[in-house]
């Protein structure tokens, strides 16, 4: 038996599927899983299947490609 629940009420209607949230954002699938790996976005794993949170995916902010420039 699992202890380990979520604190805040479960809203099915906010977690949607990693193609849905590919869809959602015009990336892969594969991109979505990677966010994912990093922490970059919050999932639910119910049994074998990975959801993603609907608001999360929509607020999601890339960050820009290669290296910070430097100041001097």
């Amino acid at each position: 038996m699992s202890t380990n629940f979520i604190s805040v009420p479960f809203v099915p209607e906010e977690w949607i599927s990693q193609a849905d949230a590919a869809r959602l954002r015009g990336v892969s699938r594969q991109a979505i899983a990677k966010l994912l790996k990093n922490g970059r976005l919050k999932s639910l794993t119910i049994g074998s299947h990975v959801f993603v949170n609907r608001s999360e995916v929509l607020a999601f902010e890339p960050r820009r490609a290669g290296r910070p420039k430097g100041t001097g």
